[in-house]
């Protein structure tokens, strides 16, 4: 694809950024309902088997991860057409999904305006260095970091901490009205706990809740991890960067099983919510496919997302991510070379 029809594609995709009612409201029928019901169930199984538990709890974590697309749409004003109905389902779906409304649509919408680009990285994103930084980065940091980036704490340790403890407090600058949405969400989410905990037994309520969170959230931090880190990902310096190249190849097509499909809410086509936020999540898999040159976008599976684990620095050089086991041999090689043409 040149330049121009890059440029092209958002024209193309821009009559599929209409959310209808009734496509809307189906979607949180056929979401929030099972999700209550599959919530309930595990309650009432504990006095049968905590296993059976276990099982309605990880299936309740599916559709907790689908209420976040949800949410995540709402940030973006694209499931309602109407700004205030996002704001409230947003704020209700945020209470559910332990994020703040406001402060999230905050950040989120830095990561979209800032997505692979090298110079204005930090909010909304996954901390990530390139080579040169972390090797001129102080011993402090590069232990910090390569702690960041270990799979148990991004993926175990990360969510708790991120929607425990991060999200429950207002950034600096944030205005009056980010702030106090920040507040209503900390005080009903407590609520809500208590009203559950005393009602049904805090035991009973923690272990069911437990591995809904603990589930849901790895699931939503892999998600957000995989989808823009793979080998031949897009970063560009500022001057060089472009937002629908960032879109379409600084953002994977994770192809999933249908029903992973389905309980994610068609994230895995994020190319085409980074090219257009405002296309709905129920549209994105029809902008694929009726969209030709989004078809040939960087394409990853269950099976070689795994990969991404590895994947530690960012290689300017040959612009693609590199394991610190890669980033070592390079090392060695450059000073066998160097050592070679000194003799």
């Amino acid at each position: 694809m040149n330049i121009k029809n890059l440029k092209q594609l958002k024209t193309a995709v821009a009559p599929f950024e209409k959310s209808t009612v009734k496509a809307s409201v189906w979607q949180l029928a056929n979401t929030i309902v099972p999700f209550l019901l599959l919530w309930f169930i595990a309650y009432k199984s504990l006095s049968i088997s905590y296993m059976l538990t276990l099982v309605f709890s990880i299936a309740a974590a599916g559709f907790l991860v689908r209420i976040f697309i949800i949410f995540h749409d709402c940030c973006h004003f694209s499931f309602f057409k109407n700004r205030k109905a996002n704001k409230i389902l947003g704020t209700i779906t945020g209470i559910l999904t332990l994020f703040p409304y406001s402060k999230w649509q905050h950040s989120h919408s830095i990561h979209h305006a800032t997505s692979s680009n090298l110079d204005k990285r930090g909010v909304g994103d996954l901390w990530m260095m390139t080579i040169e930084e972390y090797e001129n980065a102080s011993l402090m940091v590069k232990i910090q970091y390569r702690l960041y980036r270990n799979p148990f704490i991004m993926f175990i340790l990360g969510p708790i901490y991120e929607f425990l403890l991060a999200n429950r407090f207002n950034r600096k600058g944030a205005r009056s009205k980010e702030r106090l949405n920040t507040y209503v969400t900390n005080i009903s989410i407590v609520l809500l706990v208590v009203l559950l905990g005393t009602t049904l037994g805090w035991s009973s309520f923690l272990l069911v809740q437990l591995p809904i969170f603990l589930i849901s959230g790895s699931v939503g931090v892999w998600l957000f991890y995989v989808q823009h880190t793979f080998e031949d990902t897009y970063f560009e310096e500022d001057k060089n960067w472009d937002y629908v190249k960032a879109a379409v190849e600084g953002s994977s097509f994770y192809r999933l099983p249908k029903w992973m499909q389905w309980l994610t809410g068609n994230i895995g086509y994020h190319h085409v919510h980074h090219l257009s936020p405002r296309v709905p999540n129920y549209n994105l898999e029809h902008v694929h496919q009726q969209t030709e040159p989004l078809q040939n976008v960087p394409t990853i599976t269950l099976a070689s997302s795994l990969r991404s684990l590895k994947f530690r620095l960012w290689d300017e050089k040959d612009k693609k991510f590199i394991s610190f086991y890669e980033w070592k041999k390079q090392k060695k090689a450059l000073s066998m070379s160097a050592r070679s043409e000194m003799q």
